[in-house]
């Protein structure tokens, strides 16, 4: 039967919640445990896949095409295994479930409740799985206290019952503040907090105090006598400088015993030795490079964490410190644009939606184009600005576009298109989810996989119209990736330029630390001969 392992979070946001239940999923993923990790928001939307990326982070994208909270990255990355659709819930999904029950007649006229209905539905998508994983870890998302948190803490309080206390444990996050002027660390917060949750009737199996500064025994015991557990159980998660430093932490701290004893799991010895291996490269490498990721989301940093942990990953690969230089694509729309990209060892362009700082992506590719630097482009958009510079510029079509900018376009290069590559007069579904690309065998594509075949995950309603196909190619631009079904584009290469390939998909949702993603690795490798093959006069300029 599988253990269930409950992380609530209190007093604030932002504390970590999601990197708490990775860190642990990783400790019991090196000990041979089978391991799955759950998210449920309290929010009323459907799902995170049409909330801005400036309200809620990136939409991460799973293998099956569901899309989801972000912190579905950071377990995919920590644990080493594919979520799913399963593994991101939100209220208006469970209260969507619910409705839809009532209208078809399944509750038999009786009167739909938030208790039992709702906690029930609750219940049942935290026991919905496709596998019996030896190990699941639930995060709620928001922080204890919400309001629309509330049938949440009710469900997993009824799940300790439901399942028997040794299969259930719940592990309680919150901060502890440091009062400069009084130089104290204050526990009073946690008091508080843990006390709103014994209120509902959940009492902590564990606390991870996050916090600036060590605590001490006197105050890891204040915390156990009155937040009611014991002393061992009072964890401290200190603030570090790499993500990638918290499992160990955890384990060193004692996570793994309190919880092991709590859930009655037999005692394995924790294989961590990766994870140090990771941490020294990341604090000692051997090099470094500057990579400008030009895109539109720059001031909120969490819209592109899959990509930043991606790039970072690359420099693991390569002994290498990543250093990103964010760059608003609509900077680089006026005339005097190239001073904010002179500098810079590669340029990549993210994935998105929409028109805005568009100009600015295809300035930023003619750059690395003309000046020869490394280009990655990602997504939908980072290979449709690829086709449309190189079509103004190269194939002089100089009314080449995206009919999501130009619906009135007489050179539609980047279209909607069915699901057999035929034109169509309005968006139709996104492709979401694991696609299948065919290689060409001569191609830089298939130098770096070492496959003629990848699968990799899209989320795009657009594509590339097949009508230019011919002449693009004709041009010098080339089409070595195509999906296998459909025969749409999804690599496109300049074999005359010294790394330069864009795809249709976004490659970060599947890099991780402990396996970094080949296109990343082969990037940040062509990024870094760039630096160290560029004339010393140029490096002074």
């Amino acid at each position: 039967m599988s253990r269930y392992i409950f992380i609530t979070g209190g007093v604030l946001s932002s504390l970590g919640k999601g990197i708490t239940a990775s860190s642990l999923g990783a400790i019991f993923k090196s000990q041979g445990y089978s391991v799955m990790i759950k998210k449920f928001d309290p929010y009323l939307n459907f799902s995170p896949g049409h909330m801005s990326p400036m309200q809620h982070g990136e939409v991460f994208v799973t293998e099956d095409g569901a899309e989801g909270d972000l912190d579905l990255g950071h377990y995919e990355r920590f644990i080493d295994a594919n979520t799913n659709k399963n593994c991101d819930v939100t209220s208006g999904l469970i209260y969507y479930n619910v409705i839809e029950k009532e209208r078809k007649g399944g509750f038999n006229g009786r009167t739909v409740q938030v208790i039992p209905h709702i906690t029930d539905e609750i219940k049942r998508s935290v026991l919905n799985s496709d596998f019996e994983y030896d190990i699941v870890l639930v995060e709620i998302g928001g922080t204890v206290g919400d309001i629309e948190g509330l049938p949440y803490l009710e469900a997993i309080r009824q799940m300790r019952f439901d399942l028997g206390d040794s299969n259930v444990a719940y592990v309680h996050v919150t901060p502890i503040f440091y009062i400069k002027t009084a130089g104290e660390l204050k526990t009073k917060p946690t008091q508080h907090s843990v006390q709103k949750l014994r209120e509902i009737g959940i009492i902590p199996d564990m606390l991870v105090c996050r916090s600036e500064y060590p605590l001490n025994e006197y105050l890891r015991s204040k915390l156990a006598l009155f937040c009611n557990i014991k002393k061992e159980a009072v964890i401290n998660a200190i603030d570090v400088s790499s993500l990638y430093q918290v499992p160990i932490n955890l384990l060193q701290e004692g996570a793994e015993q309190v919880l092991r004893e709590k859930l009655k799991l037999e005692k394995r010895t924790a294989d961590l030795m990766p994870w140090e291996k990771i941490l020294g490269l990341i604090k000692n490498p051997k090099n470094s490079v500057n990579i400008g990721v030009v895109g539109k989301y720059i001031d909120m940093k969490d819209a592109y964490i899959s990509l930043s942990e991606a790039i970072a990953h690359g420099g693991i690969a390569n002994d290498t410190k990543v250093n990103i230089k964010w760059i608003a694509a609509e900077d680089l729309q006026g005339k005097n644009y190239t001073g904010q990209l002179d500098g810079v060892d590669g340029i990549l362009i993210p994935g998105g939606f929409g028109e805005r700082g568009m100009a600015g992506k295809i300035n930023a590719i003619q750059y690395a184009r003309t000046k020869d630097i490394p280009f990655f482009g990602l997504g939908s958009l980072g290979l449709q600005c690829a086709v449309i510079e190189y079509a103004r510029h190269i194939m002089k079509i100089e009314d080449a576009d995206s009919v999501e900018v130009n619906p009135k376009t007489g050179s539609p290069l980047i279209t909607y298109l069915d699901d057999k590559g035929v034109v169509a007069n309005k968006p139709g579904r996104m492709r979401l989810g694991a696609y299948t690309t065919k290689l060409e065998s001569d191609s830089l594509s298939h130098q770096i996989y070492k496959n003629l075949q990848v699968t990799e995950r899209h989320r795009h309603r657009l594509e590339f119209n097949n009508k230019y196909k011919d002449a693009l190619i004709n041009a010098g631009m080339s089409i070595t990736g195509t999906d296998c079904k459909s025969g749409l584009a999804e690599i496109v290469e300049l074999k005359s330029h010294k790394w330069f390939l864009a795809c249709q998909f976004l490659p970060e949702y599947k890099s991780r630390p402990l396996s970094p993603h080949p296109l990343f690795a082969a990037f940040v490798a062509a990024s870094l001969e760039c630096k160290q093959t560029k004339p010393i006069e140029k490096e002074n300029e």
